[in-house]
């Protein structure tokens, strides 16, 4: 197909979370509740982090970076979502359907990416607690953040470029309650073997060297931790502070893996429920876990609301 037939289709159809219209209004409050508290939680812990000066530390910076992923991983995906619902119109532009993909995949991306540097911090700071400050240089800080933030956008771009490039002759139904890879691939009626090349070659590392890497960190950090003495306290310590991490880890990668490492060949709830987790869920849960388990940010988040940070 040329490339002139791409102006044959001007929207797609996004399937949505449910069909039935007696609980539209229903989802449609929930998700906007659990929108409101993602951004609020996500932008206070952001808030708390830069104007607390004790807090200036790697672990919380990265912390930042992370919450203004998921701010960004939720808003790419729920926003429109919530305006469809509303509007009882489920359809997206074609150019409102790539600048989409290309937004969920960097702040997707750069989310696997960021926990696993701070699963590296974490490695650091139990492992070789005497070498931490200066193995996790402010210099490298930025480093880091910095690597993460152009791969993602490499990646993202690289898949968008892609996809512009395939001919959509059928306006169709994405399976799915927002534009991604998989379900855009079905739709095309372009030959896709250098997409879904790309999506293996490129994709699937993005999610899994990220993954490996935590999981590499995490077994240094458990043994390193059954070594300390039980009645020095140590190791409720260690446990408390990587605990925050782990958790998230865990529900992120889970989700992730299920659904695009083992994606199911039609559409499914469990498909669905597995994007609602960790585009919805997973970022609104972040703030929760990170401040309910850490003393520093529970203080800094009362200042912060209480005003005392911007007494002069």
């Amino acid at each position: 197909m040329g490339q002139g037939n791409q102006s044959m289709v001007t929207e797609f159809f996004l399937r949505g979370i449910s069909h039935w219209p007696e609980y539209q209004q229903i989802l449609f409050g929930l998700f906007l509740f659990m929108y409101l508290v993602t951004i609020v939680g996500n932008l206070l812990i952001f808030l708390a982090i830069i104007s607390e000066a004790h807090l200036h530390t790697p672990m919380y910076f990265f912390l930042a970076f992370l919450s203004l992923a998921d701010i960004g991983l939720s808003s790419t995906t729920v926003l429109k979502m919530l305006v469809n619902m509303y509007t009882q119109c489920h359809t997206i532009s074609y150019t409102g359907c790539l600048t989409q993909l290309y937004f969920l995949l960097i702040f997707g991306d750069l989310d696997s990416f960021l926990l696993a540097v701070m699963a590296y911090d974490r490695y650091v700071a139990i492992c070789r607690p005497l070498h931490y400050t200066t193995a996790m240089s402010p210099r490298l800080c930025v480093l880091l953040v910095s690597v993460c933030w152009v791969l993602t956008n490499i990646v993202a771009l690289t898949h968008t470029l892609l996809m512009a490039q395939l001919s959509f002759c059928v306006t169709g139904e994405v399976s799915q309650f927002f534009c991604d890879i998989g379900p855009l691939l079905k739709l095309s009626c372009s030959d896709t073997h250098i997409n879904e090349l790309m999506v293996f070659a490129v994709g699937g590392p993005v999610v899994t060297i990220p993954f490996l890497c935590i999981v590499a960190s995490y077994i240094y950090i458990v043994s390193t931790i059954l070594r300390i003495p039980s009645g020095s306290g140590g190791r409720c310590k260690a446990f408390s502070t990587c605990g925050s991490h782990l958790s998230i880890v865990c529900m992120f990668y889970g989700t992730v893996l299920s659904a695009y490492l083992c994606p199911s060949s039609v559409y499914s709830s469990e498909e669905t429920a597995s994007s609602v987790v960790y585009t919805v869920v997973t970022p609104m849960l972040n703030p929760f876990f990170y401040s309910l388990r850490n003393r520093d940010i529970k203080v800094a988040l009362i200042s912060l609301i209480k005003g005392r940070i911007f007494i002069p």
